[in-house]
């Protein structure tokens, strides 16, 4: 396989893993970082790196809108629920060096 084709394939492969974490709005962040070790403000902050590194104008927000679909604020807003205690145990489980808020 070429290189433009894989890159190709990626982008697209991206773009899904994105449209579904989108429609999904019920999948919350914590339970994503719980079982899977990433969340939507991770790939948020990984879209971020990747602009800046090829030399793009963007900030972590206009990121994050990419990847939610929408202003985080609004995301926040209408699907975002308080994590509970047994999920912040399991966050604080597997990832003792981060702070929940």
């Amino acid at each position: 396989m070429d290189q433009q084709t894989q890159l190709a394939i990626e982008a697209a492969a991206w773009r899904k893993l994105v449209e579904h974490f989108q429609k999904r709005t019920d999948v919350q962040n914590i339970d994503l970082m719980n079982m899977a070790g990433f969340c939507r403000n991770c790939m948020s902050k990984w879209y971020h790196g990747a602009a800046q590194a090829l030399g793009q104008t963007m900030d972590y927000e206009q990121a994050r809108e990419v990847v939610y679909g929408m202003p985080y604020d609004v995301f926040k807003d209408q699907f975002q629920k308080p994590a509970n205690a047994e999920q912040l145990a399991a966050y604080a489980a597997i990832r003792p060096e981060q702070k929940t808020e």
